[in-house]
């Protein structure tokens, strides 16, 4: 049996971290995926998919993604139920989250990555080193720190 899920989409909201009776991360999300049609009315429709994913991924994806960023997860789906408050069944199919791809950020780069870690706007076809150190062996370091990728640059 086969049970997949490759989404990409955007973040309807921020990612909400909380933590569990087993002192275990939950990061619950969801991100809007276009079809891959247009209505009748020749605009596009979206589903919103609900997401969780755990521990550290749980912890990155509340750090480095917020509402409208590109984000692209791989997981499973998964079906469960719950007694609320009202003591009625309420029934929840979610994607729980195994991989993350960090795709594309609606922050400035620059004054929010504080940590010198990588970060990629790959949707903007910019690149952006994210630390002031000098690397002469980094063919995208230059004074500007993008740099501009056309289709024709791509292998494949």
């Amino acid at each position: 049996m086969i049970n997949t899920a490759v989404l990409t989409g955007r973040l309807t909201r921020d990612p909400e971290l909380r933590v569990s009776q087993n002192d275990v991360q939950v990061c619950n999300f969801t991100l809007a995926v276009n079809r891959p049609f247009k209505d009748r009315n020749g605009e596009n429709q979206a589903d919103f998919i609900n997401c969780v994913a755990f521990r550290k991924q749980a912890e990155l994806i509340k750090q480095y993604v917020s509402k409208g960023d590109l984000f692209g997860i791989e997981g499973r789906q998964q079906s469960r139920s719950y007694e609320n408050k009202e003591g009625q069944r309420v029934f929840v199919t979610e994607t729980v989250v195994e991989k993350i791809t960090f795709l594309e950020s609606n922050k400035n780069n620059n004054t929010s990555n504080n940590q010198g870690n990588n970060q990629s706007n790959y949707g903007q076809g910019n690149y952006n080193q994210g630390n002031n150190q000098s690397n002469n062996n980094n063919p995208f370091n230059n004074s500007t720190g993008n740099v501009t990728i056309t289709p024709d640059d791509l292998p494949f």
